[in-house]
């Protein structure tokens, strides 16, 4: 079976097509998810969006064919719809920080952690407080509102006609969602959206087939089944669902460094370090912690350049660090402004450094859920081998790689094809250095706890 995807990460969209019979990526194409700046806020290119999903599926279908599509996104995103399913207000990008300016009102509406398993992010972050932020600054815009999606349904309605909200979606931290309840939290009804939210839909369900206005545009049979979607680290741990008892944790890399538990051991999650429940594919409460690993790599990648031997031998001899974080608004360390250890670091040595801090926060963030078992990579830092063998020092334990362009979008092809095997993941070896590798990231976690004896350059 040939599945198109869209994928719609917060970096890029893609339109993937996936062969499910050999789990392959026949072709991938790929645009920036840019954000435009124009009034009434900071808000996603969606009319951009839908112009290139309508051109990649007309141009797969006429090179390859396709028999269905599956559609997966980014989290913390809704699309407020009118009467006539149109939008009602733009698509708000969750790094705007209009949210935060009514943040003391907004918490005095929200749920406890112990409902929702979501921690209070700053931004848009929770999907609650955008809805809130706009409902309450955007002229007549509660009145327009007839219908809430989430971000994947908003995309499989499009195609379709039929909209809905998604379990792994509504339970991206957005305070929208009782997971342990499996039903919508309190603050549906404190926003007074309590007859507003779309019907409620499992990821594998099918949406729908085609609008005419589709068909026409993309030359796709109009009986062509369109599955509603899945939030996109969900599609990265999906394929593992399938394949796997626990316990095992799988790392979804983009934009997001995601981490999640299936099995793990029993732990408190602390909200304040990011830690929080989200809900699989499957239906079921997840721990999970993330921090924003790949934004952080393109902030630093200008600084670094190839590594050689001796650049990693000198960055391990020398205990020469990236310490946390950069990204200071969310994290395992929110709040806490780190750089390089020293100022004199080659490019090359920063190259390394970057490499081991990312999965010395993924080891973090791993330890903070309960992780146990072997832990799955998936996306770009599969790719990354200063990465992939810090990470299985630091933990101990075996480490998997994807090697999938696109691990989300065979994630969540998986939606439309129940019989289809997933690939099998590639063990990663123990490096030659490998108990080095061990006392460096025991010596990190050491500088990491004692703050008094941080110091970095910028």
């Amino acid at each position: 079976m040939r599945v198109a995807v869209l994928d719609i990460g917060k970096t890029n969209a893609k339109v993937a097509l996936v062969d499910t019979d050999t789990m392959s990526e026949i072709a991938v194409v790929t645009r920036p998810n840019r954000v435009r700046p124009a009034p009434p806020y900071p808000h996603f290119d969606v009319e951009g969006i839908w112009a290139f999903f309508l051109a990649s599926l007309k141009q797969m279908q006429a090179e390859h064919g396709i028999d269905r599509i599956s559609v997966t996104t980014h989290g913390a995103t809704f699309a407020l719809l009118d009467a006539r399913g149109d939008l009602a207000t733009p698509v708000m990008d969750y790094e705007h920080t209009g949210p935060d300016s009514l943040a003391t009102d907004y918490d005095s509406l929200r749920p406890d952690f112990a409902e929702t398993g979501s921690p209070r992010l700053p931004m848009g972050l929770n999907a609650g407080a955008q809805i809130h932020w706009m409902l309450e600054t955007q002229a007549g815009l509660r009145d327009r509102v007839a219908e809430v999606v989430s971000y994947p349904q908003y995309w499989s309605g499009r195609l379709t006609g039929h909209y809905a909200t998604e379990l792994t979606s509504l339970g991206c931290h957005t305070d929208l969602w009782n997971p342990r309840e499996a039903c919508f939290s309190s603050l549906v009804a404190a926003l007074g959206l309590t007859d507003k939210m779309a019907p409620l839909a499992l990821a594998g369900d099918v949406a729908g087939t085609l609008l005419p206005a589709v068909v026409r545009a993309t030359g796709l049979a109009p009986e062509t089944p369109v599955m509603s979607g899945i939030h996109d680290s969900n599609a990265s741990l999906l394929p593992h669902l399938r394949q796997m008892r626990g316990p095992f944790s799988v790392v979804s890399t983009g934009t997001w460094v995601i981490s999640m538990a299936i099995g793990g051991a029993a732990v408190t999650l602390d909200p304040a370090r990011d830690a929080l429940v989200n809900v699989n594919g499957l239906g079921d409460p997840t721990p999970s912690a993330r921090f924003m690993g790949g934004r952080e790599f393109e902030l630093l990648r200008g600084e670094t350049a190839d590594a050689t031997t001796t650049d990693a031998e000198r960055v391990l001899r020398e205990r020469l660090y990236l310490l946390p974080a950069i990204e200071t608004g969310s994290g395992p360390f929110p709040g806490r402004s780190g750089g390089w250890s020293t100022s004199d670091m080659s490019p090359g040595e920063k190259n390394v450094a970057l490499s081991w801090y990312l999965a010395l926060m993924t080891a973090e963030c791993l330890s903070m859920i309960g992780g146990r078992g072997p832990t799955l990579v998936e996306g770009p830092f599969a790719r990354n081998n200063h990465f992939v063998s810090m990470l299985k020092a630091a933990l101990g334990r075996p480490v998997h790689l994807s090697h999938s362009a696109t691990g989300t979008s065979v994630g969540a092809s998986l939606l439309a094809d129940s019989q289809a095997e997933p690939a099998p993941t590639v063990p990663v070896g123990s490096a030659r250095d490998h108990r080095h590798l061990q006392g460096y990231a025991a010596d990190w976690r050491a500088e990491v706890s004692a703050p008094g004896r941080l110091s970095v350059s910028p």
